[in-house]
This record gives structure tokens, C-alpha cells and sequence, in this order.
């Protein structure tokens, strides 16, 4: 490179795109499965101070939405994965869609960085309006287009004691939190015997671990005979999960893991997204077989089915002689992966669902339900998949006794998806404070409390059953009682106080 090119490079303002793309990095390797909260929280209010140096909203656009986008190239590198499964049809889209993924989702943390150049005076003002339009950002990306809430800055916490907070909050109070101690810095003098913002921020990091680690370790009254839960993984890699020969190993695994006898006994089986290998409809003895397996005692299964020209993704509670007890059709789809938008058209040039087995891909369920599992289990909130990364989606029903998830993490890879998937279930736990199960086909396959920790699981990539007591029901959290509302309300009228003041000038 010449010596000019090279000065234009990492001459203002391009330096600090630079540095902003770099903290973004930092900043995603707080997800799981690296959890370097620390490393994170200092990266992000090195994103906050470059942001609120803008002295234009263009170029405060700029910083953060490079900062946005080293963010999600990192923390969502496992969106790859799926385009590898069969790679010589689908891997030429594979760096696109990482590419297209990261840009496009920083595009709401560009937008908060150019309103934090227009309404802010000076940096502290554009550091606090940042604060607040990041975090309202953030929870429009929860909804817009579906939503797709992955990677938070908030998920930093999950799996330390801070992550507590979300019992109040939710995720995206969790998110402003975590904005605003990382702001502190910016926001408080700071200089030569001057840390009052940094002291603070880590007095706040301090006192919300103290006050997470102590509701942790609160005693959870134990029920004398509590019900027991089967979970199984069959460890079906998603290059052979549907390859003819593989279909009966994969489908006797799973029936021995059932059989399998237990002391004591399970009181449900719980078999992973998409497990049964036939349709509902065509199921012939395949019910039958499920149920000889598990002795009597009820099976919930990931099963397809159709009514009519319409496929499902669904969860099937199978009782004794095959009766089917209950059924879940899963209704929060992933675009491009369970149906295309535009299918019609673009089905002519082959792009289809990567995990639908039609061009037009599965249809939506009519939402949220419980299915009912009998006295001594309750009724659980079904969830299939990345449902379970919507907290909205756990709040259109009457309040369960626990959470069920069936899920197919295979196509999440091995590396850092489903870890990450793992730990959204956790929050979700703690945001309601209701006992989580999930049964994942390659992994993490795990039982969590209220309090989001893990209390059995099989590690990603092992076959094996799990048969663990199904933990107790906490009383109802603040959020589960109040939702987003609050945060909503909090981040409209502190994002029309900068209005108001920038409409003044």
C-alpha cells in the first residue's frame, strides 16, 4: 500500500470505523460460549466513547454501525452453518448471508448512532442518546420482520450472577442497564484523579452481581416427590439425519434410549425437534412403536405433518397403543430456513427453505397454546426451536407450571450457536421463573431452574438420556407480570426528552 493510501486509510474518520469495528469484535466475545463479560463491557464503552465523538450524525452513524457489524460478524459467524449441510448446492451463500446478516442488523445500531449525532449536545449528550437509542433499537430488532433478538449486548451477562436482573427486567432492560453502566465513563468526569464514571460503573457491576448471586442462592422450596422427565438426544448430524441408511440407526437409538429403565421412572419422554423420521399422517405403527417403547408413559416428538397443501413443524404427544394426547404446531417460523418470503417467485431460480422439504415451506401455527401433561406434570408452554428467543412468545397463554423445548441445534453447527441458544433459554427461564427442558438433537440438551441455572444436560455431540426430577416453579416475576411495556415506556420518554431539547436549539 502507498504511503499516501495508507495515511487516508487510518487518517479521521476513517480510524475510528476502524477502532469501532475492532470494539465490535471485542464486544460479541461476551456471548456464549466465550462469556468474557469484562472484555465486552470495556469494548463496548470504547464503542460509546467513539460514538459520542462524532461531531456529525453522519459520522456518528458511521462508528456505530461498523461497531454493529464486527458485533454480529463474530457473535452470529455460526449463521454459516446451515449453508454447509449440503454444501455443494448451498455453500456459494454462505459468506453472503454472514456478510448480509451482520450488515444489515448493524443497521439499527446506525441508526441509533446517527440520532445520537443529531439530538446530542456535546459527547455526554451524544453518549446518553446513544444509550437510549441502541436500547430501543435493540428492542425493535426483537420485532421488526419477525425479529430475531440474538446477541444482544444484555446476553453478556447470561450465566453470571448479573443475569438476574432480567427476573425485573427482561432482556431488553437488561440491555439498557448494561448500556448505561458501559456509558458511565463518558457520562461522569474522567481524567487525572477524576474516575468518578469508571468507580461507579464497577461499583454497578459489583452491587448487581452481589444482589444476582444472592437470589441464586435463595432456598427453593423441594417438592417430596417431584416429577420425573426423560430427555433424549440422539446426536443426528444434519448431513445424515435424513440419509436412507442412517434413518433407521438414528430411529432405534432413539426407541432404546426410551426403553431404557429408570429409577425412578420417567413420567414423560421427550424426543427433539423433527426426530420421528415419517409424517404424522403416514405414521402407520410408527406411533405404535414409540409408544411400546416407552411402556405406557407419554412421549412428546418432534413430528411434521400436513392438513391438506399446508406442512407443520410440530410436537406430538403420543400416549399408550400409539393415541396421539396432544399436538403443538410451531407458529414463530425462521425466514429462509422454515419458508420463503416471496416464495413464488423466488422458488423459480431454486431457493427454498433450508429446513422445509417443500419451495413454499412450512405454515404457521395459530400461536402460542399449553398442552396439558396430566396431574403430577402440569401444563407446559410447548416452544419449538428459536421460539424460545422471543420472550413475547411466552406471554400469550395463561401462566404453565414449566417450559418445554424441542429443538434441532444441529444446524447451529458445533461451535458457537448452540451454546448461545442455550444460554437465550436460560434468560428465558429467569425472565419467568419457571423451570426450562429442552431436548436438542445434537446438543445442549439440559434441565434449568427458574434461576437459570443447569441442573442436568448432555454436552453437544453425545448420544445418551438424560431422566432428571422437573425442578419447581418460582413464584411469577415482575416481568413476566409486566413485559417490555415498562422498558418501552422508559426508553419513549427519555428518546422524546432529546427531541424536545434538539427541537429548542
Amino acid at each position: 500500500m502507498r504511503p499516501a493510501r495508507f495515511r487516508r486509510v487510518f487518517a479521521r474518520p476513517a480510524w475510528p470505523t476502524w477502532a469501532a469495528f475492532g470494539l465490535g469484535l471485542g464486544l460479541a466475545l461476551g456471548q456464549a460460549p466465550w462469556s468474557l463479560w469484562p472484555l465486552a463491557l470495556c469494548a463496548l464503552a470504547g464503542l460509546i466513547w467513539l460514538v459520542a465523538r462524532g461531531d456529525t450524525p453522519g459520522r456518528s452513524a458511521r462508528i456505530a454501525w461498523a461497531g454493529g457489524a464486527g458485533h454480529f460478524a463474530l457473535a452470529l459467524s455460526w449463521i454459516v452453518e446451515p449453508f454447509l449441510v449440503d454444501i455443494r448446492h448451498d455453500g456459494w451463500m454462505a459468506p453472503f448471508a454472514l456478510i448480509l446478516m451482520a450488515a444489515g442488523l448493524a443497521l439499527f445500531w446506525g441508526a441509533a448512532g446517527a440520532f445520537a449525532g443529531w439530538a446530542g449536545r456535546g459527547p455526554r449528550g451524544r453518549a446518553l442518546a446513544f444509550v437510549l437509542a441502541l436500547s430501543a433499537a435493540e428492542l425493535a430488532r426483537g420485532y421488526v420482520l419477525t425479529g430475531f433478538p440474538w446477541a444482544l449486548p444484555g446476553h453478556v451477562w447470561i450465566g453470571a450472577p448479573q443475569m438476574q436482573l432480567a427476573a425485573l427486567t427482561g432482556q431488553y432492560g437488561l440491555t439498557l442497564v448494561t448500556l448505561l453502566i458501559a456509558a458511565l465513563p463518558v457520562l461522569l468526569p474522567v481524567g487525572p484523579g477524576r474516575s468518578l464514571g469508571a468507580g461507579l460503573a464497577v461499583a454497578a457491576v459489583a452491587g448487581l452481581g452481589l444482589w444476582g448471586w444472592a437470589r441464586e442462592a435463595a432456598p427453593v422450596p423441594a417438592e417430596p416427590d417431584p416429577p420425573q422427565v426423560r430427555l433424549i438426544q440422539p446426536n443426528a448430524a444434519q448431513h445424515l439425519k435424513w440419509r436412507r441408511d442412517m434413518i433407521p440407526v438414528f430411529w432405534e437409538r432413539q426407541l432404546a434410549y426410551t426403553a431404557e429403565p429408570g429409577d425412578p421412572p420417567p413420567d414423560l419422554i421427550v424426543w427433539p425437534e423433527t426426530a420421528v423420521p415419517f409424517w404424522l399422517e403416514n405414521a402407520g405403527d410408527g406411533l405404535g412403536q414409540i409408544a411400546r417403547a416407552a411402556g405406557g408413559v407419554p412421549v412428546a416428538a418432534g413430528i411434521q405433518r400436513s392438513d391438506g397443501p399446508l406442512a407443520y413443524n410440530s410436537l406430538a404427544v403420543i400416549g399408550a397403543g400409539g393415541r396421539l394426547l396432544g399436538l403443538y404446531d410451531k407458529h414463530h417460523l425462521v425466514p429462509f430456513g422454515e419458508y420463503i418470503p416471496g416464495a413464488s417467485l423466488l422458488g423459480r431460480f431454486g431457493i427454498r427453505g433450508l429446513a422445509a422439504n417443500d419451495v413454499y415451506g412450512y405454515a404457521p401455527g395459530p400461536g402460542p397454546r399449553l398442552l396439558d401433561f396430566g396431574a403430577r406434570l402440569g401444563q407446559a408452554l410447548p416452544l419449538i426451536c428459536y421460539e424460545a428467543v422471543f420472550p413475547q412468545d411466552l406471554r400469550g397463554t395463561a401462566r404453565p407450571r414449566w417450559i418445554l423445548q424441542v429443538t434441532n441445534d444441529a444446524w447451529f453447527g458445533t461451535r458457537t450457536g448452540p451454546y448461545q441458544h442455550l444460554a437465550l433459554a436460560r434468560l428465558r427461564a429467569v425472565e419467568t421463573g419457571l423451570p426450562f427442558l429442552r431436548a436438542a438433537n445434537t446438543g445442549v440438551s439440559a434441565v434449568i431452574d427458574g434461576r437459570g441455572r443447569v441442573l442436568a444436560s448432555l454436552p453437544l455431540g453425545r448420544a445418551g438420556q438424560i431422566t432428571a426430577p422437573l425442578p419447581p416453579a418460582l413464584a411469577e416475576t415482575p416481568y413476566a407480570r409486566t413485559g417490555d411495556a415498562p422498558v418501552l415506556i422508559l426508553l419513549c420518554l427519555g428518546l422524546a426528552f432529546f427531541v424536545a431539547t434538539r427541537a429548542m436549539k
